[in-house]
């Protein structure tokens, strides 16, 4: 399932990483909002409402739970993304998918696919 005229919160300290993910969905019509650290993207849902998120789930040291949580009572569907293999989750997150890195967008859509995205 593309991600076509979707907003796309996307949580990614590496700039580079971000940066091709963000032209990979682009590329794919989507709109996505790049956010290098959990300040910015807390900002951004202060903001507006995306449609969905890819969140990495090590942001500078911290992780991104507490945020997945927010997105969770807003609604907001979204996947994980980290560059260190299969992560273990908290429970509550259990069921999300998650995407390796580097990026393949076959692959992030296929996620957003198991969410009905």
């Amino acid at each position: 399932m593309k991600l076509a005229g979707r907003t796309v919160l996307v949580l990614e300290d590496e700039p580079i990483i971000g940066f091709e993910l963000e032209d990979m969905l682009a590329d794919d019509g989507a709109e996505p909002f790049l956010c290098g650290s959990l300040d910015c993207a807390r900002k951004l849902l202060a903001e507006t409402q995306p449609d969905c998120a890819i969140l990495d789930v090590n942001i500078h040291g911290e992780q991104s739970y507490p945020l997945a949580g927010e997105l969770v009572e807003r609604g907001i569907p979204f996947v994980f993304a980290t560059g260190y293999g299969a992560a273990l989750h908290p429970p509550q997150f259990a069921a999300v998918p998650t995407v390796s890195k580097p990026y393949r967008l076959a692959t992030v859509l296929e996620a957003f696919a198991t969410l009905g995205v």
